[in-house]
């Protein structure tokens, strides 16, 4: 059921995905009195909700400064024609460095805008080397962060 229509969800099953997002390895015995259920009955619930695409999957947050890719930038990227097989190459060759940490198809004055991270403006300027020879990449412009204002904290839970 992850792709097409979504049954609606329940207080109980909004709660248990709100705590899991926040506390990816809460118990589930903790979770059960949180969410005022015993733990087989919820264990199902978060089963179904996995099998159903709620839950994509559970992680970590690493510390990207410790492990060496303490900076990031955004770079827009503009391809010099628009078809559908220079996107596919495009897509099939930017998946492959590892420094993009997400890219995402645009609609407006650009066509993709990938976020990076990186060690150091060296680190840099070699992952930028390899993203202006990519099939059809025509322009780059780079927007280097220099402070996390916010970052992502998940799905807003209603």
């Amino acid at each position: 059921m992850s792709q097409g229509k979504s049954r609606t969800l329940d207080r109980i099953d909004l709660t248990i995905l709100d705590t899991l997002q926040k506390e990816g390895r809460i118990s589930n015995v903790e979770l059960a009195k949180r969410v005022n259920l015993s733990a087989s009955p919820c264990l199902d619930r978060v089963k179904r909700l996995e099998s159903e695409g709620f839950i994509e999957s559970y992680g970590a947050t690493l510390n990207a400064a410790k492990l060496r890719y303490g900076m990031s930038a955004f770079i827009q990227v503009t391809l010099d024609r628009t078809t559908a097989d220079v996107f596919n190459n495009f897509r099939d060759e930017v998946v492959k460095i590892k420094e993009v940490a997400e890219c995402h198809m645009i609609a407006g004055g650009f066509d993709y805008l990938l976020k990076l991270r990186f060690e150091n403006m060296d680190a840099y300027r070699q992952v930028l080397g390899i993203i202006v020879e990519l099939p059809a990449v025509a322009q780059t412009h780079t927007y280097v962060v220099m402070e996390h204002v916010k970052r992502d904290s998940g799905v807003p839970i209603d």
